[in-house]
């Protein structure tokens, strides 16, 4: 059992070094990007912009109670705000693209495998990877990277709101706290997160789908797979990510 889970594992990061060189060959398949970029962008745009606000909300009002027990009221927008840019948005962005459009990508690259359409592109001289899987992974990052900022803006906005409504902060406060104790490198670990979790997310929906067992009903396993795998690594990623942030990037003011 051991054994297997190594052999899966070495074989998912030699995709993950396949498409990193084959994003550099040429023909770039363009339109197939495109299309995978709207299609992921279309079915995680509104999902993601719904969830960022309660999301948000939580945040703030947690964040606010703890601070009011603690007598730093004042820096409830700054704590919460940070929470929402370095931690909640990028998870928020790649859980539902795994959800959305890696299921997506997994079952139609599954299905593809079943019925022999990616061995008469390799009988043809055709590289599937670098034909439908490039694209696809580039959209994931894409999309993530672009969500990332919407869903930042949007939980920002509603944990504003509900801690100006709810628990009585003033704007004012709440804006001084957040340029105090933010700065420009949270936003690009936010991004970089959120890059490298669409980058996971597009690889492993597109190494079950090439790797599907049992016809139709292995697609489908290998589609609850995916979801599962991912949110696994999106997790322990995250983890190991903060951890290097913290160590090398002081808090402002520190």
């Amino acid at each position: 059992m051991i054994g297997g889970a190594l052999r899966q594992t070495g074989r998912l990061f030699a995709l993950a070094a396949e498409v990193s060189r084959a994003v550099f060959r040429r023909p770039f398949q363009f339109r197939e990007f495109v299309e995978q970029f709207w299609f992921v962008a279309s079915v995680t745009i509104l999902p993601a912009a719904l969830v960022s606000i309660p999301f948000g909300a939580v945040i703030a009002l947690q964040v606010g109670s703890l601070t009011q027990q603690l007598g730093a009221q004042s820096f409830t927008g700054g704590a919460s705000v940070l929470a929402v840019i370095q931690q909640a948005s990028p998870l928020i962005v790649a859980l539902l693209i795994a959800g959305a459009g890696g299921s997506a990508i997994c079952a139609d690259l599954g299905s593809r495998k079943i019925r022999e359409e990616l061995d008469a592109m390799e009988v043809m001289g055709v590289s599937p990877v670098q034909r439908l899987v490039v694209p696809r992974v580039l959209a994931t990052m894409g999309v993530a990277v672009l969500l990332n900022g919407m869903v930042s803006v949007v939980g920002t906005l509603g944990g504003y709101f509900f801690n100006i409504v709810l628990q009585g902060g003033t704007p004012g406060a709440y804006l001084s706290s957040f340029s105090a104790l933010a700065q420009l490198p949270d936003l690009y670990i936010s991004e970089l997160k959120a890059l490298i979790f669409g980058f996971i997310a597009g690889i492993v929906a597109a190494y079950r789908g090439l790797n599907p067992r049992g016809g139709p009903k292995g697609v489908g396993d290998a589609v609850n797979q995916s979801v599962v795998i991912t949110f696994l690594l999106l997790f322990f990623v995250n983890m190991v990510l903060t951890g290097i942030y913290l160590q090398i990037v002081p808090p402002k003011g520190g």
